[in-house]
This record gives structure tokens, sequence and C-alpha cells, in this order.
């Protein structure tokens, strides 16, 4: 008798869970159905990438000195800098440089800590290959001008929602000059400012006082 009561208490525990469990998922479903669809219609609508986005890295070979600064930083050693000394001026020559984007993370060490610039994060993001071995650029591919959404005439860029206007979801129809809700890094960095330095007469002035006022 005591069994089979605790198996009906069981059953409808559960069912109680169940019915929770189903409420909540349809709480979050109708909460999604009031929103305004963000779908990008892919390739013919393209997201514009943020300022700081870390895309394909671009390389510009006559700047190059074969440091090899960006192999030491990067976290897989992954940048191959091909080079040979030239006896007479006794200096490196640099024949090949080359990065296999198939197992790049993409941290951007190697463009932050190059001498001469000549390394440099872009906004290019299609990447997609068949064949993984392509993946590998070498300095012609890395030389190569980035493409930009925005130049190119057969796509509809779209803002990121960061750059939407305050209230707005969806991307589409949304015009160029309407403000966006956040703020540019550059004006953040103006609101930023460095705190005042006391100079050495104000620290012995403050000593003094403390001194002061313990005696």
């Amino acid at each position: 008798m005591f069994g089979f009561l605790r198996q009906v208490g069981d059953y409808t525990r559960d069912a109680v869970d169940a019915a929770r469990n189903l409420a909540q998922g349809f709480a979050v479903t109708f909460d999604h159905m009031k929103r305004r669809p963000v779908t990008v219609q892919y390739p013919y609508e393209k997201l514009i990438p943020s300022e700081r986005y870390r895309g394909r890295i671009h390389y510009e070979f006559d700047k190059c000195i074969a440091c090899e600064v960006c192999v030491r930083v990067c976290p897989i050693n992954l940048p191959v800098v091909d080079w040979v000394m030239n006896k007479a001026t006794k200096k490196k020559e640099l024949r090949n440089y080359s990065i296999d984007f198939g197992v790049c993370i993409f941290c951007g060490n190697c463009v932050e800590y190059c001498p001469t610039n000549c390394l440099s994060m872009t906004e290019e993001y299609e990447l997609a290959s068949f064949d993984r071995h392509s993946l590998n650029y070498d300095n012609v591919a890395l030389g190569r001008l980035p493409t930009s959404v925005t130049t190119d005439p057969s796509v509809q860029p779209l803002r990121e929602l960061a750059y939407l206007p305050a209230g707005e979801v969806s991307p589409h129809g949304v015009s160029a000059d309407r403000p966006r809700a956040g703020r540019l890094p550059s004006e953040v960095l103006e609101t930023l400012t460095p705190p005042a330095k006391s100079s050495g007469k104000d620290g012995a002035q403050s000593a003094q006082t403390a001194e002061e006022t313990n005696a």
C-alpha cells in the first residue's frame, strides 16, 4: 500500500516538474515572438565589423626586417619567417613569410608587438576553404589588400547590434545618419582623464601636517 502511494507521489512530482519546464520554455518562446527578426541574408547582406575587429592579417613585405618578434610573441609560434644572412651587408634578407590561418587564433599579438608595423588586422573574415592547406598564406597572399563590406557594390552592408540606435533591434531600414547607442572608442578615451600627480612640495606639506597631527 505504501509502495503504491510512493509511486503515485513520484509520478505527480515528475508531472509537476515537466509542466513547470514546459511553462518556462513557452515563456522564452513567447518573449522572442515579440522581437523583430535580425536575420542577415548572407551573402547578399553582410554585417559591418567593429572598429577593433581582428580579421585576416595584412602583411607588408617591404617593411619587414625579419626580426622574428612576431614568432616569439605568438602563443603557438605560428608565423614562418624564412631569411638568409647577407655576408656583404651583414644584414638579414627576407625570402618568404607565411601564416597558417587554419591554426591562427587571431589574438593580435604579432600586430601589437611588430616594431615596423608591417602587420595589421583587417575586417576580412571570409576565410572558408575546401582544403585546409590553402589557408596557409604566403607573403603574396598576405600582401593582398583586404576586402571591405562597404565597398562591395553587390552587397548591402548592415550595422551590428552595437551600432544600432537606441530601441532598434533589426539592422534593416535604419539610416546611416542616425546615432548609435554606444560611443566610439575614441569618444570613450576622451572621457578618461588621468589622475592628477601630486608634486614633491605637496607631499612634504602633507607629511608635515601628519606629524603635527600626531604630535
